[in-house]
C-alpha cells in the first residue's frame, strides 16, 4: 500500500470518528448544480481551460470538465468557483 492510500485512509478514520465532513478532511471538492444552469464548485485549485463550450476546473486530485453552451464564469473567489450558461454535462477526469 502506497503513503499517499495509508495518509487517505487515515483521514477518512480521523472524519468519520470526529464526524467532521469528508470535504474538509480529504481536501474534495463540493459541488452544487442548479438545474443545468449554474454549477458552485467550492474548494478548487484553478481553472485550466475556459471557453463558452467548455470548462475545465483543477480540484486536486484531478478536473470537473462541464460542456455546454454559452458558459460563463460568474463568480471566482479563493475556494469557490460559479459557472452558469446551459450545461450538457459534468465529469470528473482523474490524473
Amino acid at each position: 500500500m502506497s503513503w499517499n492510500k495509508i495518509k487517505k485512509k487515515f483521514k477518512q478514520q480521523v472524519s468519520d470518528l470526529l464526524e467532521i465532513p469528508n470535504d474538509i478532511v480529504l481536501d474534495l471538492p463540493k459541488i452544487i448544480m442548479v438545474g443545468n444552469l449554474q454549477v458552485f464548485i467550492e474548494n478548487h485549485k484553478g481553472i485550466v481551460e475556459y471557453s463558452p463550450q467548455l470548462m475545465r476546473v483543477n480540484v486536486g486530485y484531478g478536473e470537473v470538465v462541464i460542456t455546454g453552451e454559452s458558459l460563463i464564469l460568474r463568480n471566482i473567489l479563493l475556494d469557490e468557483i460559479c459557472i452558469e450558461g446551459k450545461i450538457s454535462s459534468l465529469n470528473f477526469m482523474q490524473l
